[in-house]
C-alpha cells in the first residue's frame, strides 16, 4: 500500500525482517545468500521445503479427492458419445469466462454440443438464475454445469429439479448449511483436509473435469487447450499459488507462448506481446485485464467465443473487440478516479475514516478498479456508489489488508437491500436514503479498526547489493516463480544508494538512477503524486522487473526513505541500542556503554563474527543480525 504524497512515502515506517540464521549447506541448491534468507522467512528453511517449493509434487489422483468427480465424468461421457446439447453457466469475470471457454471447448472436441450460458452484469447479477434455467429447458436443453457459481443458487437450482433438468455444480464459493438439489458437486470442500486441490478457482475445478475426461478419451489436443485456459483464469482470479495451481502453472506457463488456440494468440498480437516471454505477470497484468474488460463492459461470450474459436481470422477481429472494451475501461477508470480525487480533496483535512464517495453516472462493472486505486492512494476502506435506478445505489468496496470488508458489511446489513465479499473486497445495494446513516456507521468500523491496528509499514524481506543485480541472479529468482497469491512477488531492499539522475515521467510517474560503489540500476515509482525533494543517499524497497524491451532489471519502488547510513537506534524488546558503521565492522552500544562489534566472516551465509563473551548467545546473535540488516550489512 503506498501512502498518498511523496512526503508520506519518505516517513513511512519499515519493518526490516527477522533473523535468518541460514545452513551453509543449502548453498548447493544453487540460489543465492538473498533468496535463502528470503525463503528462511517465508517458512522454507530446510532442503526438503526448498526442494518441495521449486519442484512440486505431481496432483494426485483427483477422483480420490473429490467423491462426486466419477458421477459428474461418468454423466458428460454420456452427452459426449451422444453429441448432446447441454449448457455450460459461467460468471462474467475472468475465473468464469475462462472456465466457460474451457468446458465448452473440451466438449466440443469430445463430441458434445455445448453452449454458454453467462448471465449479465447489468441485467442479471452474479450467477445463475431461474429464467436462465426456464429458457435453457424451452430450448432444450437437460444438462447443465456451472462453473464458477452454483453452490448459492438455491432457486434456480429448484427450478431446474422441477423441469427434470440435470445440473453438475462445480464451485469454489462457501458452501450454504444446506444444499441445493443436484447431480454432483465438485467443489474445493469436498476434499480431504491438506489436500492440495484446496486451493483451485473455478477454473482450476472445471479444469480438473476436463483433465479427466480428457484422459478417459486420450484425448492431447483437449488437455493442452484446457491446460492453456486453466493458467490464465487461475492468474487472473488470484487463486493462491499453492498445491496443484501451482504444479499446474509451472507446467503451462512454458507452454502458453505457443498456444495452439488462436484466441489466445490474437490476444498476445493485440496486447503487444509478439516477443515477449509470458509469465505470471505477463499474464496479470497484460492478458487479464482485456478478458475482464469484456465482463465488466461488454458481453462476456465475446471472450468464450474468442477463446474456441479455431478461426485465426475471428480470432483477431474478437481480440480487437475485448483491446477496444479494454481501452473503454481504462478511459472510465481514469475518468472516474479524477472525479473520486476531486471530490475527496475537496474534504481537505477532514477525509473520513472510511471513503465513500457516490455519483449516480458511474459506470458499475468498473468502480470496484477505482475503489481499489483509492486504497493504494489513501490507505484506507473505500466504496464507490454508482445508481441502480428506482431509488437504489450499488456499490463496489475494497479495503486494507487487516480491514475485514465482510464483516463490516455484516454489521451494516439492516441497512442494506443485499451485500456480499471476502475480507478484502465485497459489494452491496443501499437505498439512497440510507447512506449516510450507512457512512456514518462504516466510519466507526474503520475508526475503530484504525485505532486498534498497527500500520504494516514497509516489509522488505531480504537486502541486496545494487552489484548482485544480473542474469545469475535473475534466472535464480525465476526458480521461484510463478508468483501470486500465496506466494508473493519479493520485496528486496538496498541501503546507502545514491540518486544520480532523477526524472518525473508523464503520468505522475518518477524514474530513477541509483548508484551504489561502481553499480548502478533504474527504478521507477508508480503514481508519485506531487513534487518532494529527495534525499541525495537513499534506502529503497523495490520489486525486480525484467524490461522485455531492453532486456535489463528494473526495480519497481515501492517505498523509498532517507539513507541510515552513519547510524541509528534500534528497538528490540523494549530496549533501545545505538548501532553504527566503523569501516567494516559493526558496533552496538547499549543503555549502559556497553559495546560490542561485528564482522562479516568470510565464506559464511549470513553469519557474523561478533567479539564479545555472549557472542553465541541466541539474542545476541539475532540482535547482531537485526542491526547489520538495518545497516545494510547483512540479508
Amino acid at each position: 500500500m503506498l501512502p498518498e504524497s511523496p512526503e508520506q512515502r519518505l516517513s513511512q515506517r519499515w519493518q526490516l525482517p527477522a533473523a535468518a540464521e541460514l545452513d551453509p549447506e543449502l548453498t548447493d541448491l544453487g540460489l543465492s545468500e538473498p533468496l535463502l534468507a528470503l525463503l528462511h522467512r517465508r517458512g522454507f528453511s530446510t532442503r526438503g521445503a526448498i526442494e518441495a517449493l521449486l519442484n512440486p509434487a505431481e496432483a494426485p489422483e483427483a477422483k480420490a479427492h473429490f467423491p462426486d468427480l466419477p458421477k459428474a465424468v461418468k454423466r458428460l461421457q454420456q452427452a459426449c458419445k451422444r453429441g448432446e446439447d447441454l449448457a455450460i453457466c459461467g460468471d462474467y469475470d475472468a475465473d468464469g469466462m475462462t472456465s466457460t471457454a474451457l468446458l465448452i471447448g473440451v466438449l466440443r472436441q469430445l463430441g458434445a454440443q455445448p453452449r454458454a450460458a453467462i448471465p449479465s452484469r447489468q441485467d442479471d447479477g452474479y450467477g445463475l438464475n431461474a429464467a436462465m434455467v426456464e429458457r435453457l429447458a424451452a430450448e432444450g436443453v437437460r444438462l447443465l454445469v456451472t462453473v464458477d457459481n452454483g453452490v448459492s443458487a438455491r432457486e434456480a437450482l429448484e427450478r431446474a429439479e422441477a423441469l427434470g433438468l440435470e445440473v453438475i455444480v462445480t464451485d469454489h464459493h462457501t458452501l450454504p448449511q444446506q444444499m441445493p438439489p443436484l447431480l454432483a458437486l465438485v467443489h474445493p470442500a469436498c476434499t480431504p483436509e491438506g489436500s492440495p486441490y484446496r486451493g483451485l478457482a473455478g477454473v482450476g475445478l472445471a479444469f480438473v473435469v476436463a483433465r479427466s475426461l480428457a484422459q478417459a478419451s486420450r484425448s492431447k489436443q483437449a488437455m493442452a487447450m484446457a491446460m492453456d485456459l486453466f493458467c490464465i483464469g487461475t492468474i487472473a482470479d488470484m487463486a493462491p499459488l499453492e498445491g496443484v495451481n501451482r504444479r499446474w502453472l509451472m507446467d503451462g506457463l512454458p507452454r502458453l507462448k505457443h498456444s495452439t488456440l488462436p484466441g489466445l494468440q490474437a490476444l498476445q498480437q493485440v496486447a503487444g506481446l509478439d516477443d515477449a516471454p509470458i509469465d505470471a505477470t505477463t499474464v496479470g497484468f497484460q492478458l487479464a485485464p482485456r478478458i475482464n474488460a469484456v465482463g465488466r463492459l461488454g458481453d462476456p461470450t465475446l471472450v468464450v467465443e474468442l477463446l474456441t474459436t479455431e478461426d485465426q481470422e475471428q480470432a483477431l477481429e474478437l481480440a480487437r473487440a475485448c483491446e477496444n472494451l479494454n481501452r473503454q475501461r481504462r478511459e472510465l477508470c481514469d475518468a472516474i478516479e479524477a472525479e473520486a480525487r476531486a471530490l475527496t480533496d475537496a474534504d481537505g483535512q477532514q477525509r473520513s475514516p472510511f471513503l465513500l464517495l457516490a455519483q449516480g453516472h458511474w459506470h458499475h462493472g468498473v468502480i470496484g478498479i477505482v475503489a481499489a486505486r483509492l486504497v493504494e492512494q489513501f490507505g484506507c476502506p473505500v466504496a464507490l456508489l454508482a445508481s441502480e435506478g428506482d431509488g437504489r445505489m450499488r456499490a463496489s468496496v475494497r479495503a486494507p489488508k487487516g480491514f475485514a470488508v465482510d464483516a463490516a458489511l455484516q454489521q451494516c446489513s439492516d441497512l442494506l437491500e443485499r451485500h456480499g465479499g471476502h475480507p478484502a473486497a465485497g459489494g452491496f445495494t443501499v437505498r439512497a436514503e440510507q447512506v449516510s446513516a450507512l457512512h456514518e456507521r462504516l466510519n466507526g468500523l474503520a475508526q475503530r479498526w484504525r485505532d486498534e491496528a498497527e500500520s504494516p509499514g514497509v516489509a522488505p524481506e531480504a537486502l541486496l547489493r545494487l552489484d548482485q543485480l544480473g542474469r545469475s541472479f535473475w534466472q535464480q529468482l525465476q526458480r521461484l516463480e510463478p508468483f501470486g497469491i500465496g506466494n508473493p512477488t519479493p520485496l528486496f531492499w538496498s541501503s546507502c544508494c545514491t540518486i544520480s539522475q532523477q526524472r518525473e515521467l508523464r503520468g505522475g510517474h518518477l524514474q530513477l538512477t541509483l548508484r551504489q560503489g561502481d553499480a548502478t540500476a533504474r527504478a521507477i515509482a508508480w503514481r508519485w503524486q506531487g513534487e518532494t525533494t529527495l534525499p541525495k543517499e537513499v534506502d529503497v524497497a523495490y520489486h525486480l522487473r525484467l524490461n522485455r524491451w531492453q532486456g535489463d532489471e528494473r526495480l519497481q519502488l515501492a517505498a523509498i526513505r532517507p539513507s541510515t547510513r552513519d547510524a541509528l537506534v534500534l528497538q528490540r524488546q523494549n530496549r533501545s541500542y545505538w548501532v553504527e558503521r566503523d569501516g567494516e565492522q559493526l558496533v552496538i552500544r547499549n543503555a549502559q556503554g556497553e559495546e560490542l562489534r561485528g564482522q562479516r566472516a568470510e565464506n559464511s551465509t549470513g553469519a557474523l563474527c561478533v567479539d564479545h563473551p555472549h557472542g553465541e548467545h541466541p539474542y545476541v546473535k539475532a540482535l547482531v543480525l537485526d542491526a547489520a540488516r538495518a545497516l545494510g550489512m547483512a540479508a
